[in-house]
Order: C-alpha cells, then structure tokens, then sequence
C-alpha cells in the first residue's frame, strides 16, 4: 500500500510513499530496544555531533528545493517555506549547541552530618526508543524538532509523519543517513492509523512525541504502556488583547501576519482579538482591509501570501463554521465566501456569538474573529473561558495594562506588542490545559528524550 501525495492547490500529484506494516514496525521496535539495551552499540556524543553537522550542511546545500518541496506538499507560500527551511537547518545545529552545553551537576552531600564523607553528581542518559508522530503544518521543521533531538540524545527514533506530507520527512531522514547515521537509529515509517497506534502503545516504546489534533493526542495518551513517557502539542484559539488608544498601524500588520500565516493552519495562529468597543467598528474595517488585500493562490509563486488549506473537507469545515456565526449574528469585515476547491480567504467576523463554533473552538483556518469589550476584565475572562491554553498576547502602550494582561491570561506565553504565532527554536513551547502536555523547543525536548542519572560515591571507612 501507498500514500499518494498531492499538491493542495491544484490536486496534482507529487509523489509517493509506501506504507509499513506491522510485521516490519514490530522488527523495528525490537532492533531500537536492543540498540539500547546494548551499552557498546550507543553512538559516543562526538559521532552525533559530527552526524548533525554534516546534516546541517547537506541541508543548506538543498534549501531551495527543500523550501519547494514544503510549498508544493503542504501548501505554505515559496517564501513561508524558505523560512521554515531556515529554521530546520537551525534546528539542527541547536542540537549540537545543547549537546556542548548540556551536561551534568554536582550535588552537595555535606550539608547534613548524614551526608558527609559522600560526593555525587549527575549525568544524563538516552531514554530509550522514540516513537515520533507529527503533523502536516511545518512538514520539515516539526520532524526536526522530534528527530533531531532523539539522534542527539543517542535515542532510536521510529518517525511517522503526516498522511499529507510525508516527503519532507523523508527528505530529512534520508539526509540523516547521507551524514553517516546507521539506518537502524531513525527509521521511516508512514503507516495507517491502526498500525501507529499498536507502535504508541507497545511496552517497547520509551518516549512518545506527538504533535497534531487534542482528539488523537489524548486518545493515545490513555493508551499508553506503563512507564513511556510523552510530550503533547496540540493546539488552541489564541487570544489577543488590545489596549484603548493602541495606534492601529502598529496592530493591524501583526494581527495579519499571526492570524493568515499558512492561512491560519498554525497551532496558535491570531484567532480571538479583543478591542475596546468604541474603537470596534474602525479597528474591524482596518484588519477586514489587510485581509482584503492579502493575496491567495499558487503557494509556489512569490507573491502569495496565503495558500490553500491542507485538505478540501477542511475548506468545507471551515466554511461552515463562518457560514453558522454570520447567520447566528456575526458580521463580515473581510472574506467569508470561499474561492476555490481548497482555497478559503483570509476572514474577518465581527462580534461572531461566544456559543459559535468559531468562538470556541479552534478554527485551524484563516479566520479571525473581532470582539468588543467594555472592561479589560471581562475581555480577559472570555479569553480565558475556554479548555485551551497556549500562546496569548497584549498589545498595549501602558506597562500596566500589559501586566495585568501577562499575569491574568491563561497562557503559557504571552507576547506584549506581538502576535501569538511568534516563535523560535529555542524557547520553551508548550501547551497548557487540553492544549498540550510538556514543553517543546529543542534543548527541552532533548532532556524529556533523556534521564538523569544520579551517583553517590562515599568514601570508605566513612560511618554509615
């Protein structure tokens, strides 16, 4: 059996993968538990680092036809896709910056008498076998994020991507074994769901990565074996405030950006914007007329700014949660109708009702939804009156208004004067309530991929 892959905007198709069965994932299991079972065959940390440099470089030398790859598989704009190749070779190159300054630490022993005549210090050690399931959004960058640090702890890793966009996956573990890492360390592996859910779940597997919907990740989560560990990425409807009196033109070009990057297929993409109600109706026809001029089409020429959605049903689904809110009460500023098979516009409802699908739940589309408020404290309750929690954000002249908002969001970041699809590699990423479980970024996943290792020496003759 095969995975056909299109490309999202015309349908095409682009290539290929042949799926795994069973028979092979469960040989594979049982290869990465005996590679660390066995303390001889572990790769030693230089053979890692130089594996990822020469991975970083093979990489930089395939930018543009990776970028391409991601434009045509996923449907993000050539320029988008360029940006997200960049940050993938850096992500790798994070992994050898953590691995020089990762390292153990020593631990008194002689601050109580019954510590004395002791030393101890830790060390960190692999997990064991990493099972990797990610998403279709950043098909490149998100596989490094979960392989790249399994390879750097010294994990076997068994990845499968995206039904969607498994070629960038396999574009980037084939680089892997191109820089001289065995085959049997990091293994492709596109499989039917039914498959990937005995391999989550099988005693075998040390530590689960999962990137993608709640509904799945907890779902898999419930089923896990005693003693695997896991990290959870899921998503949420992230939430921005705007102070009164905020200039709109320091607003507006970041609201687009954060809202209608890859058309909104971003886990804490601008979906809620809070603005007072006497500045709503202007500040709704400002972002309805950035939205308006975006330009929609062929991710692959450079002047598109919004591409298509994943899949054509997520049009339709998108289309009839804004097509619910307006006739439930909310307003159009921008958009609402779509204009292709996969092509929805960049959409901006105004005052959609808080009952509305698009007001509570995450759209994972280019929607944004505009709501007035008269109190700062009632826009702070609604933003937080959902079971997700991810990225937030304030925009405010007055440090006070923005530490009120900072301490009172339910977030686990919160950006002041910037949108909440903000990241880089290096930071702590994580999810709070049902958006996630964990922290993810490089060096925080490169410690959940490994254990501390505590020893305790005592001298001898020393009274016990």
């Amino acid at each position: 059996m095969t995975w056909q892959v299109l490309n999202p905007f015309d349908q095409q198709p682009i290539g290929s993968v042949a799926l795994v069965d069973w028979p092979q994932i469960d040989s594979w299991l049982d290869e990465a538990d005996a590679l660390h079972a066995d303390l001889n065959a572990r790769l030693p940390v230089h053979r890692r680092i130089t594996i990822l440099q020469r991975a970083s470089a093979l990489m930089r030398e395939r930018a543009e036809a990776l970028a391409n790859q991601i434009a045509r598989e996923g449907g993000k704009p050539i320029a988008d896709a360029r940006v997200e190749t960049t940050r993938a070779i850096q992500s790798v190159e994070l992994c050898v910056h953590e691995l020089f300054a990762s390292g153990g630490r020593e631990i008194p022993m002689d601050l109580t008498e019954a510590g004395a005549g002791r030393k101890a210090f830790t060390f960190r050690e692999p997990i064991g076998p990493v099972v990797a399931i990610s998403a279709f959004n950043h098909p490149l960058n998100l596989i490094v994020h979960q392989v790249g640090p399994a390879v750097a702890a010294g994990c076997p890793v068994l990845v499968k991507p995206a039904k969607e966009t498994p070629l960038s996956c396999r574009s980037f573990v084939e680089i892997l074994y191109e820089a001289g890492l065995e085959e049997r360390w990091c293994r492709f592996a596109p499989c039917e769901d039914d498959v990937a859910q005995r391999m989550v779940t099988d005693p075998r597997t040390a530590f689960f990565s999962f990137i993608g919907s709640a509904r799945v990740g907890w779902m898999l989560r419930s089923k896990l074996a005693p003693g695997t560990r896991l990290a959870l990425e899921h998503g949420g409807a992230a939430p921005v405030i705007v102070d009164e009196g905020v200039r709109r033109d320091a607003v507006i070009p970041a609201l687009l950006k954060g809202g209608f990057y890859h058309s909104g297929q971003v886990c804490v993409s601008v979906q809620r914007v809070f603005v007072p109600q006497a500045e709503l109706a202007d500040f709704a026809a400002a972002l309805g007329a950035g939205a308006e001029a975006l330009i929609v089409g062929d991710p692959i020429q450079d002047e598109t700014q919004c591409g298509p959605l994943i899949r054509a049903t997520e049009v339709d689904r998108v289309e009839a949660w804004v097509d619910a809110a307006v006739e439930a009460g909310a307003d159009v500023a921008a958009g609402g109708q779509r204009i292709g098979a996969t092509l929805y516009p960049p959409t901006v409802l105004v005052d959609p009702p808080w009952d509305a699908r698009v007001s509570r739940e995450e759209v994972f589309g280019p929607v944004i939804c505009v709501y007035g408020y008269d109190a700062l404290d009632a826009a702070i309750d609604q933003a937080n009156d959902l079971p997700y929690a991810f990225q937030a954000a304030v925009f405010a002249d007055r440090s006070s208004i923005a530490n009120r908002c900072v301490k009172a969001l339910a977030a686990s970041t919160v950006l002041v004067n910037d949108h909440t699809a903000f990241r880089v590699d290096w930071m702590p990423f994580a999810g709070r309530r049902q958006s996630g479980l964990g922290t993810g970024g490089i060096g925080y996943t490169m410690e959940d991929m490994t254990q501390e290792k505590l020893v305790i020496e005592k001298t001898l003759g020393t009274p016990a």
